[in-house]
């Protein structure tokens, strides 16, 4: 089977960019299971309610998030489901180590119409970044859960940090036990894609699907102002030289082995 993963939608012209491209890779690399980082896809910074069913209008099944899933409140409510639902709401995932209470989930287990099942995985790293739980520890929770419950062999997680060496070191430390580990959040695509020898595809961040004449998506005279002054100011959004970074990934749908992954580039 093969799994596409697009990366960190940045604003609208990272919404603009997946609408264009998104339906071809789809149909040009028969995919059959689609998650979509979408933290960031409402202004740069959050995600809401109507942008996400935008997003699951495209082919979703799941969106994963990161540190900027709360800059928009409107998207508590539209996260408080019931554990066992398959709506939509049930369907974005916050960082699963995040406190208990926290609203939402940071697991998914689904299946596909084909019979297939699935699980999907949201963590966040701790290196560089705010409080949460161990992602080593939490992961190894998650596994245990997803095997007594669904038995999902085919398993990705989105590990959204900062530091290359701890994302590296989870690739690692789960190889075997994940079919896809991809990182998200520093919105610069890595070029370390590869499948690991217990059969677990890896890349240290995917890239943003959004503007890449700007600083990680935001306006660069901005960012350059606040770097030579130190003072405050409002960023926004770029909008110029947009591309869809993804990572397509085949593997075995029986044993949850990948056997190759792709990275992709897509502009304008």
């Amino acid at each position: 089977m093969n799994i596409l993963f697009v990366g960190d939608v940045f604003g609208s012209a990272g919404r603009h960019i997946v609408r264009e491209h998104l339906p071809h890779v789809m149909e040009t690399n028969a995919v059959d299971l689609l998650v979509i980082n979408g933290e960031n896809a409402a202004g740069g910074f959050g995600i809401t309610p109507s942008i996400a069913e935008e997003l699951f209008d495209l082919g979703a099944h799941v969106i994963t998030t990161g540190n900027h899933i709360w800059d928009k409140r409107e998207i508590f409510e539209y996260m408080t489901v019931p554990a066992d639902s398959h709506e939509r709401g049930r369907r974005i995932l916050r960082p699963a180590n995040y406190a208990v209470g926290t609203p939402g989930f940071g697991l998914y287990q689904g299946e596909l119409p084909t019979g297939q099942p699935y699980a999907v995985i949201n963590l966040q790293c701790r290196v560089f970044m705010s409080s949460c739980d161990d992602p080593f520890r939490k992961a190894d929770e998650l596994l245990g859960q997803i095997a007594r419950e669904s038995g999902a062999k085919v398993i990705l997680m989105d590990l959204h940090g900062e530091a290359t060496s701890e994302k590296v070191a989870l690739g690692w430390y789960l190889d075997g036990r994940l079919t896809a580990l991809l990182g998200t959040h520093t919105h610069i695509p890595t070029a370390d894609e590869r499948v690991l020898p217990g059969g677990t595809a890896y890349q240290t961040d995917v890239g943003m699907s959004g503007p890449y004449d700007s600083v990680i998506g935001v306006e660069t005279e901005l960012v350059l102002n606040r770097f030579l002054t130190g003072m405050p100011g409002k960023f926004e959004p770029a909008k110029g030289n947009p591309k869809m970074c993804a990572a397509l990934i085949s593997c075995d749908g029986a044993t949850g082995r990948a056997h190759r992954i792709q990275r992709i580039m897509l502009g304008e």
